[in-house]
Protein backbone atom coordinates (compact mmCIF):
# COMPACT_ATOMS: atom_id res chain seq x y z
CA UNK A 1 0.00 0.00 0.00
CA UNK A 2 2.75 2.13 0.83
CA UNK A 3 4.84 2.02 -2.47
CA UNK A 4 1.49 2.47 -4.33
CA UNK A 5 0.61 5.80 -2.15
CA UNK A 6 4.07 6.92 -2.98
CA UNK A 7 3.74 6.11 -6.93
CA UNK A 8 0.75 7.79 -6.81
CA UNK A 9 2.70 10.99 -5.46
CA UNK A 10 5.39 10.56 -8.09
CA UNK A 11 2.59 10.81 -10.84
CA UNK A 12 1.54 13.74 -8.99
CA UNK A 13 4.65 15.58 -9.23
CA UNK A 14 5.11 15.27 -12.96
CA UNK A 15 1.20 15.75 -14.06
CA UNK A 16 1.16 18.88 -11.68
CA UNK A 17 -2.08 20.28 -10.05
CA UNK A 18 -5.51 20.39 -11.28
CA UNK A 19 -6.01 24.00 -11.36
CA UNK A 20 -4.08 26.94 -11.00
CA UNK A 21 -5.37 30.26 -11.11
CA UNK A 22 -2.06 32.21 -12.65
CA UNK A 23 -2.84 35.15 -15.03
CA UNK A 24 -1.41 35.30 -18.72
CA UNK A 25 2.17 36.91 -18.49
CA UNK A 26 4.17 38.69 -21.11
CA UNK A 27 5.11 35.43 -23.08
CA UNK A 28 1.09 34.61 -23.32
CA UNK A 29 0.36 37.81 -24.77
CA UNK A 30 3.28 37.70 -27.29
CA UNK A 31 1.61 34.43 -28.33
CA UNK A 32 -1.61 36.15 -28.65
CA UNK A 33 -0.60 39.26 -30.65
CA UNK A 34 1.02 36.97 -32.91
CA UNK A 35 -1.83 34.62 -33.42
CA UNK A 36 -4.04 37.42 -34.31
CA UNK A 37 -1.70 39.10 -36.68
CA UNK A 38 -1.07 35.89 -38.86
CA UNK A 39 -4.69 34.74 -38.78
CA UNK A 40 -5.91 38.67 -39.80
CA UNK A 41 -2.94 38.44 -42.37
CA UNK A 42 -4.46 35.20 -43.58
CA UNK A 43 -7.92 36.51 -43.67
CA UNK A 44 -6.49 39.03 -45.91
CA UNK A 45 -4.46 37.23 -48.59
CA UNK A 46 -7.76 34.42 -48.50
CA UNK A 47 -9.59 37.53 -50.00
CA UNK A 48 -6.63 38.76 -52.39
CA UNK A 49 -6.24 35.14 -53.63
CA UNK A 50 -9.45 34.36 -53.84
CA UNK A 51 -11.97 36.98 -54.96
CA UNK A 52 -11.75 36.49 -58.83
CA UNK A 53 -12.75 32.68 -58.60
CA UNK A 54 -15.11 33.16 -55.76
CA UNK A 55 -16.68 36.18 -58.18
CA UNK A 56 -16.73 33.50 -61.08
CA UNK A 57 -18.09 30.44 -59.24
CA UNK A 58 -20.51 31.81 -56.43
CA UNK A 59 -21.28 35.20 -58.20
CA UNK A 60 -19.66 36.33 -54.77
CA UNK A 61 -16.25 37.62 -54.42
CA UNK A 62 -16.62 37.57 -50.61
CA UNK A 63 -17.46 33.80 -50.12
CA UNK A 64 -14.25 32.70 -48.91
CA UNK A 65 -13.91 35.22 -46.80
CA UNK A 66 -16.56 34.93 -45.04
CA UNK A 67 -16.42 31.50 -44.66
CA UNK A 68 -13.17 32.00 -43.09
CA UNK A 69 -13.87 34.47 -41.47
CA UNK A 70 -16.87 32.66 -39.66
CA UNK A 71 -14.24 29.99 -38.66
CA UNK A 72 -11.37 32.27 -37.65
CA UNK A 73 -14.05 34.04 -35.12
CA UNK A 74 -15.16 30.54 -33.63
CA UNK A 75 -11.32 29.40 -34.02
CA UNK A 76 -10.34 32.57 -31.20
CA UNK A 77 -13.41 32.17 -29.20
CA UNK A 78 -12.26 28.73 -28.65
CA UNK A 79 -8.83 29.56 -28.37
CA UNK A 80 -9.55 31.49 -25.30
CA UNK A 81 -12.08 29.60 -23.87
CA UNK A 82 -9.34 26.18 -24.19
CA UNK A 83 -6.78 28.90 -22.51
CA UNK A 84 -8.57 28.95 -19.37
CA UNK A 85 -8.88 25.21 -18.78
CA UNK A 86 -6.00 23.55 -17.03
CA UNK A 87 -3.71 21.54 -19.35
CA UNK A 88 -3.42 18.98 -16.93
CA UNK A 89 -7.22 17.76 -17.40
CA UNK A 90 -6.12 16.14 -20.96
CA UNK A 91 -3.66 13.60 -19.44
CA UNK A 92 -6.22 11.96 -18.00
CA UNK A 93 -8.41 12.76 -21.19
CA UNK A 94 -5.43 11.38 -23.91
CA UNK A 95 -7.13 8.09 -24.05
CA UNK A 96 -10.24 8.73 -24.71
CA UNK A 97 -9.05 11.29 -27.28
CA UNK A 98 -7.21 9.04 -29.14
CA UNK A 99 -9.53 6.28 -29.38
CA UNK A 100 -11.84 8.77 -30.54
CA UNK A 101 -10.13 10.37 -33.54
CA UNK A 102 -9.00 6.86 -34.62
CA UNK A 103 -12.52 5.97 -35.00
CA UNK A 104 -13.07 9.37 -36.91
CA UNK A 105 -10.21 8.05 -39.40
CA UNK A 106 -12.24 5.01 -40.07
CA UNK A 107 -15.35 7.00 -40.28
CA UNK A 108 -13.98 8.96 -43.10
CA UNK A 109 -14.43 5.65 -45.48
CA UNK A 110 -18.21 4.60 -44.14
CA UNK A 111 -20.94 5.61 -47.09
CA UNK A 112 -23.16 8.02 -45.89
CA UNK A 113 -20.68 9.79 -43.33
CA UNK A 114 -17.76 10.23 -45.03
CA UNK A 115 -16.77 12.27 -48.00
CA UNK A 116 -14.60 11.80 -50.78
CA UNK A 117 -13.03 14.09 -53.20
CA UNK A 118 -10.52 14.16 -55.72
CA UNK A 119 -10.16 10.63 -54.94
CA UNK A 120 -9.26 10.68 -51.40
CA UNK A 121 -11.46 9.90 -48.33
CA UNK A 122 -10.34 12.87 -45.73
CA UNK A 123 -13.33 14.40 -44.89
CA UNK A 124 -16.73 13.72 -42.25
CA UNK A 125 -20.02 15.06 -43.34
CA UNK A 126 -21.29 16.93 -39.60
CA UNK A 127 -24.40 18.38 -42.05
CA UNK A 128 -23.24 22.07 -41.70
CA UNK A 129 -19.80 21.39 -41.99
CA UNK A 130 -17.08 18.45 -43.21
CA UNK A 131 -15.02 18.08 -40.93
CA UNK A 132 -11.23 16.83 -41.65
CA UNK A 133 -10.31 14.24 -38.71
CA UNK A 134 -6.47 14.08 -40.03
CA UNK A 135 -5.89 18.19 -38.27
CA UNK A 136 -7.44 17.33 -35.14
CA UNK A 137 -5.12 13.69 -34.91
CA UNK A 138 -1.83 16.08 -35.31
CA UNK A 139 -3.21 17.98 -31.88
CA UNK A 140 -4.81 14.36 -30.57
CA UNK A 141 -1.23 12.42 -31.38
CA UNK A 142 0.77 15.32 -29.53
CA UNK A 143 -1.79 15.48 -26.45
CA UNK A 144 -1.35 11.53 -26.36
CA UNK A 145 2.46 11.11 -26.62
CA UNK A 146 2.76 13.67 -24.13
CA UNK A 147 0.98 11.85 -21.35
CA UNK A 148 2.08 8.35 -22.18
CA UNK A 149 5.84 9.70 -22.27
CA UNK A 150 5.26 11.71 -18.89
CA UNK A 151 6.45 8.24 -17.37
CA UNK A 152 9.76 6.28 -18.25
CA UNK A 153 8.99 3.07 -19.59
CA UNK A 154 11.51 0.22 -20.73
CA UNK A 155 11.01 -1.41 -24.60
CA UNK A 156 8.40 1.34 -25.43
CA UNK A 157 9.71 1.07 -29.24
CA UNK A 158 7.63 -1.65 -30.04
CA UNK A 159 4.14 0.21 -28.90
CA UNK A 160 5.31 3.35 -29.98
CA UNK A 161 5.47 1.34 -33.73
CA UNK A 162 2.20 0.17 -33.21
CA UNK A 163 0.70 2.82 -32.54
CA UNK A 164 1.78 4.94 -35.60
CA UNK A 165 1.22 2.41 -37.97
CA UNK A 166 -2.51 2.31 -36.96
CA UNK A 167 -2.95 5.91 -36.73
CA UNK A 168 -0.74 6.85 -39.99
CA UNK A 169 -1.82 3.70 -41.95
CA UNK A 170 -5.39 5.09 -41.77
CA UNK A 171 -4.54 8.40 -42.72
CA UNK A 172 -1.80 7.22 -45.71
CA UNK A 173 -5.03 4.86 -46.72
CA UNK A 174 -7.43 7.95 -47.55
CA UNK A 175 -4.97 8.77 -49.00
CA UNK A 176 -3.16 11.75 -47.14
CA UNK A 177 1.08 10.85 -47.42
CA UNK A 178 1.66 14.87 -46.40
CA UNK A 179 -0.33 14.69 -43.23
CA UNK A 180 1.74 11.47 -42.36
CA UNK A 181 4.62 12.74 -42.99
CA UNK A 182 4.12 15.75 -40.40
CA UNK A 183 2.33 13.73 -37.71
CA UNK A 184 5.39 11.09 -37.79
CA UNK A 185 7.66 13.57 -38.03
CA UNK A 186 6.13 15.48 -34.68
CA UNK A 187 6.00 11.84 -33.28
CA UNK A 188 9.79 11.40 -33.47
CA UNK A 189 10.43 14.42 -31.80
CA UNK A 190 8.43 13.95 -29.07
CA UNK A 191 10.04 10.40 -28.58
CA UNK A 192 13.23 12.04 -28.87
CA UNK A 193 12.92 14.50 -25.86
CA UNK A 194 11.10 11.71 -23.90
CA UNK A 195 14.36 10.61 -23.35
CA UNK A 196 14.26 7.88 -25.81
CA UNK A 197 17.90 5.75 -26.06
CA UNK A 198 20.11 8.15 -29.27
CA UNK A 199 20.42 4.56 -30.88
CA UNK A 200 16.73 3.94 -31.38
CA UNK A 201 15.97 7.41 -32.93
CA UNK A 202 19.07 7.26 -35.16
CA UNK A 203 17.03 3.64 -36.00
CA UNK A 204 13.94 5.46 -36.91
CA UNK A 205 15.10 8.06 -39.29
CA UNK A 206 16.06 5.57 -42.12
CA UNK A 207 13.12 3.31 -41.58
CA UNK A 208 10.79 6.79 -41.65
CA UNK A 209 12.58 7.80 -45.03
CA UNK A 210 12.91 4.41 -46.65
CA UNK A 211 8.76 3.98 -45.70
CA UNK A 212 7.94 7.52 -46.84
CA UNK A 213 10.15 6.43 -50.29
CA UNK A 214 8.19 3.61 -50.76
CA UNK A 215 4.56 4.67 -50.30
CA UNK A 216 5.98 7.75 -52.89
CA UNK A 217 7.40 5.78 -55.28
CA UNK A 218 4.87 2.44 -55.07
CA UNK A 219 1.73 5.59 -56.15
CA UNK A 220 1.98 6.65 -59.92
CA UNK A 221 0.50 10.10 -58.72
CA UNK A 222 3.00 10.66 -55.79
CA UNK A 223 5.93 9.27 -58.05
CA UNK A 224 5.45 12.32 -60.52
CA UNK A 225 5.99 14.73 -58.04
CA UNK A 226 8.81 13.38 -56.92
CA UNK A 227 9.93 13.51 -60.61
CA UNK A 228 9.03 17.16 -60.54
CA UNK A 229 10.73 17.96 -57.92
CA UNK A 230 14.17 16.31 -59.15
CA UNK A 231 13.26 17.98 -62.55
CA UNK A 232 10.97 21.15 -61.93
CA UNK A 233 11.52 22.15 -65.44
CA UNK A 234 10.74 19.02 -67.06
CA UNK A 235 7.00 19.37 -68.54
CA UNK A 236 5.87 23.11 -67.51
CA UNK A 237 2.34 23.03 -69.15
CA UNK A 238 1.68 19.50 -67.49
CA UNK A 239 3.18 17.65 -64.72
CA UNK A 240 5.50 21.05 -63.48
CA UNK A 241 2.87 23.51 -63.73
CA UNK A 242 2.21 24.02 -60.48
CA UNK A 243 5.91 24.61 -59.45
CA UNK A 244 6.64 26.77 -62.21
CA UNK A 245 4.09 28.74 -61.42
CA UNK A 246 4.41 28.85 -57.52
CA UNK A 247 8.22 29.89 -58.34
CA UNK A 248 6.63 32.57 -60.94
CA UNK A 249 4.39 34.16 -58.23
CA UNK A 250 7.09 34.26 -55.57
CA UNK A 251 9.87 35.26 -57.75
CA UNK A 252 7.68 38.27 -59.11
CA UNK A 253 7.35 39.60 -56.20
CA UNK A 254 11.05 41.15 -56.03
CA UNK A 255 11.71 43.55 -52.31
CA UNK A 256 8.99 44.81 -52.40
CA UNK A 257 5.92 42.78 -53.92
CA UNK A 258 3.47 44.22 -57.10
CA UNK A 259 1.02 45.23 -54.29
CA UNK A 260 -1.86 44.15 -52.78
CA UNK A 261 -4.76 43.44 -55.23
CA UNK A 262 -2.63 43.29 -57.93
CA UNK A 263 -1.55 39.58 -58.29
CA UNK A 264 -1.47 38.17 -61.20
CA UNK A 265 -1.59 34.60 -60.37
CA UNK A 266 -4.66 34.41 -58.81
CA UNK A 267 -6.57 34.88 -62.47
CA UNK A 268 -7.11 31.07 -62.19
CA UNK A 269 -2.68 30.41 -62.98
CA UNK A 270 -1.68 29.57 -59.55
CA UNK A 271 -3.15 25.67 -58.66
CA UNK A 272 -4.65 25.71 -54.48
CA UNK A 273 -3.91 29.54 -54.58
CA UNK A 274 -6.24 29.88 -51.27
CA UNK A 275 -4.75 26.75 -49.55
CA UNK A 276 -1.39 25.57 -49.64
CA UNK A 277 0.11 27.86 -52.38
CA UNK A 278 -0.93 30.82 -50.83
CA UNK A 279 2.79 31.76 -49.09
CA UNK A 280 3.50 31.87 -53.33
CA UNK A 281 0.55 34.88 -52.91
CA UNK A 282 1.91 36.60 -49.85
CA UNK A 283 5.52 36.43 -52.13
CA UNK A 284 4.31 37.97 -55.25
CA UNK A 285 1.95 40.56 -53.35
CA UNK A 286 4.46 41.84 -50.13
CA UNK A 287 7.90 40.97 -51.48
CA UNK A 288 10.84 39.41 -49.52
CA UNK A 289 10.31 41.71 -47.40
CA UNK A 290 6.72 40.83 -46.49
CA UNK A 291 7.21 37.51 -46.98
CA UNK A 292 10.24 37.38 -44.54
CA UNK A 293 8.24 39.36 -42.14
CA UNK A 294 5.32 36.37 -42.07
CA UNK A 295 8.26 34.06 -41.84
CA UNK A 296 9.65 36.03 -38.71
CA UNK A 297 6.11 35.69 -36.98
CA UNK A 298 6.28 31.91 -37.14
CA UNK A 299 10.23 31.71 -36.03
CA UNK A 300 8.98 33.61 -33.21
CA UNK A 301 5.64 31.82 -32.59
CA UNK A 302 7.89 28.40 -32.39
CA UNK A 303 10.69 29.91 -30.54
CA UNK A 304 8.46 31.40 -27.57
CA UNK A 305 6.53 27.47 -27.66
CA UNK A 306 9.81 25.62 -26.63
CA UNK A 307 10.37 28.99 -24.40
CA UNK A 308 7.13 27.82 -22.90
CA UNK A 309 7.96 23.73 -22.49
CA UNK A 310 11.35 24.66 -20.91
CA UNK A 311 9.80 27.01 -18.39
CA UNK A 312 6.87 24.34 -17.92
CA UNK A 313 6.93 23.29 -14.33
CA UNK A 314 5.65 19.44 -15.28
CA UNK A 315 6.66 17.14 -17.51
CA UNK A 316 3.69 16.70 -19.37
CA UNK A 317 3.17 20.61 -19.63
CA UNK A 318 6.87 20.32 -21.31
CA UNK A 319 6.61 17.50 -23.23
CA UNK A 320 2.42 18.64 -24.61
CA UNK A 321 4.58 22.49 -25.13
CA UNK A 322 7.35 20.85 -27.33
CA UNK A 323 5.37 18.62 -29.17
CA UNK A 324 2.64 22.39 -30.11
CA UNK A 325 5.90 23.46 -30.99
CA UNK A 326 7.50 21.38 -33.27
CA UNK A 327 3.91 20.69 -34.92
CA UNK A 328 4.11 24.39 -36.12
CA UNK A 329 7.77 23.87 -36.53
CA UNK A 330 7.63 21.42 -38.91
CA UNK A 331 4.40 21.83 -40.91
CA UNK A 332 5.50 25.52 -41.63
CA UNK A 333 8.77 24.04 -43.05
CA UNK A 334 7.11 21.58 -44.91
CA UNK A 335 4.78 24.08 -47.05
CA UNK A 336 7.27 26.54 -47.50
CA UNK A 337 9.28 23.97 -48.55
CA UNK A 338 7.30 23.43 -51.42
CA UNK A 339 6.52 26.44 -51.91
CA UNK A 340 10.05 27.72 -53.18
CA UNK A 341 10.70 23.95 -54.62
CA UNK A 342 13.14 23.08 -51.92
CA UNK A 343 10.46 19.97 -50.66
CA UNK A 344 8.29 18.21 -53.04
CA UNK A 345 4.24 19.65 -53.09
CA UNK A 346 2.22 17.68 -50.23
CA UNK A 347 -0.64 19.67 -49.97
CA UNK A 348 0.03 20.84 -46.63
CA UNK A 349 -1.71 23.74 -45.68
CA UNK A 350 0.27 27.06 -44.01
CA UNK A 351 -1.17 27.39 -40.66
CA UNK A 352 -3.52 29.90 -39.73
CA UNK A 353 -3.03 31.55 -43.50
CA UNK A 354 -4.37 28.82 -45.60
CA UNK A 355 -8.17 28.26 -46.35
CA UNK A 356 -9.52 25.72 -44.37
CA UNK A 357 -12.05 25.61 -41.95
CA UNK A 358 -10.56 22.28 -39.98
CA UNK A 359 -7.08 23.48 -40.01
CA UNK A 360 -7.63 26.86 -38.63
CA UNK A 361 -9.98 25.58 -35.82
CA UNK A 362 -7.94 22.62 -34.41
CA UNK A 363 -4.98 25.24 -34.79
CA UNK A 364 -6.51 27.71 -32.64
CA UNK A 365 -7.56 25.17 -30.46
CA UNK A 366 -3.61 23.88 -29.87
CA UNK A 367 -2.54 27.41 -29.33
CA UNK A 368 -5.08 27.57 -26.11
CA UNK A 369 -3.57 24.82 -24.60
CA UNK A 370 0.38 26.01 -25.28
CA UNK A 371 -1.34 29.61 -23.90
CA UNK A 372 -2.36 27.57 -20.55
CA UNK A 373 0.57 25.82 -19.99
CA UNK A 374 2.49 29.55 -20.76
CA UNK A 375 0.11 31.01 -17.82
CA UNK A 376 1.44 28.02 -15.48
CA UNK A 377 5.10 28.49 -16.47
CA UNK A 378 7.90 29.58 -13.97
Amino acid sequence: MQKIKKRARHKLRKVGPRLSGKRPNSTSFLIIIVTIVLAAFGLLMIFEASAVSALRTFDDKFHFLRNQGTWASIGLVSMFIVSRIDYRRYYSMSVFLLSGVIFSLIMVFLPGIGLKASGAHRWINLGFFNFQPTELAKLVLVIYLAAWFTHKEKNRLLSFGLLLFVVLGLIVLEPDLGTAIIIGAIAMVLYFLSGAPLAQFVLLIPVGVVLVLLLALTSPYRYQRIMTFLKPDSDPLGASYHVQQLLLGFGSGGWFGVGLGRSLQKFSYLPEATTDSIFSIVGEETGFIGASLVLLLYLILIVVAFKVAVNSPTRFGQLLAAGIGSWIAIQTIINLGATVALLPLTGVPLMLLSYGGSSLLVTFLGIGILLNISKQSK
